[in-house]
């Protein structure tokens, strides 16, 4: 009988309600989009534009993400329990930003802006393999897609800055 109740208890534990699921990404990408606009006046010209499309690609997920918690039509969907991503903790982790100083390293904004894309990434993929067909799963592919193409943008622009003197 314990036994049973372990395993129900492990399976309660184990999922969570796609609104906490959107209240986390939320807070993700507003302490993304705050982080980056508190970092424009720290850094160089050389990669300031990067900083500034950095926090209005954050502005535009947490819009994306906090529209979709908040539409009627797919109250009962947002509800239901998924199975909490292995991706979680990491994701969850990633809310607490670094204090990179008043006049942060170009390599450190980087490594740190690359580190968030690809936990972003990984976990908006996780959340779109556990969802149901539908805005939900579509807006998780959408941004497991955007959050790609950001590393990627920003491994061109690492190399560039950092292993070609500058861009």
């Amino acid at each position: 009988m314990i036994e049973g109740a372990v395993s129900s208890y492990e399976k309660i534990k184990s999922k969570t309600s796609l609104r906490e699921i959107l209240e986390v990404a939320c807070s993700f990408e507003a302490s993304a989009r705050d982080f980056y606009t508190d970092l424009i006046p720290k850094v160089g010209k050389n990669i300031r534009w990067l900083v500034e499309e950095l926090a209005a690609e954050e502005q535009q997920h947490f819009d994306l993400l906090n529209g979709l918690a908040s539409r009627e039509d797919i109250a009962e969907q947002i509800k239901a329990e998924v199975r909490i991503p292995a991706t979680d903790t990491r994701f969850s982790d990633a809310v607490q930003l670094p204090d990179l100083g008043a006049k942060p390293d170009d390599q450190a904004i980087l490594q740190y802006a690359m580190g968030r894309e690809q936990i972003a990434m990984e976990h908006y993929h996780s959340l779109a393999e556990g969802t149901e067909p539908g805005p939900i799963h579509d807006l998780f592919s959408y941004l497991a897609d955007e959050e790609t193409k950001h590393k990627a943008e920003l491994e061109k622009v690492y190399y560039e800055v950092v292993h070609s003197g500058g861009v």
